[in-house]
């Protein structure tokens, strides 16, 4: 039987997979009408972080990875998609007006 932090865990891993699939889908198609390369890293961020947070919680429940690691490895993913997510704002920037 599943305790209520289980219960309340699960519904919000599948939240943060919910809406981090149609941000994903969402930035791509904006990508493949734009071809903008900002465009392109900000959906990859979004994926990482989506990504991180849905096997962080997989890896802990389905295979067996402790805690700690498992958290480790979403947090390895969370920080490598905020890198991308911070690179595409700089990406494509105008030179600065003298």
């Amino acid at each position: 039987m599943l305790g209520a932090n289980a219960v309340l865990l699960i519904g919000m891993k599948t939240v943060t997979l919910f809406c981090g699939v149609i941000l994903t889908t969402l930035t791509y198609r904006a990508y493949r009408r734009t071809r903008a390369p900002a465009m392109r890293a900000l959906c990859l961020g979004i994926g990482f972080v989506t990504l991180g947070a849905i096997l962080g919680g997989s890896l802990h429940q389905f295979v067996g990875m402790p805690v700690a690691q498992s958290v480790t490895v979403e947090e390895l993913f969370t920080a490598a998609g905020f890198f991308i997510l911070t690179y595409s704002l700089y990406m494509d920037q105008p030179a600065a007006m003298s």
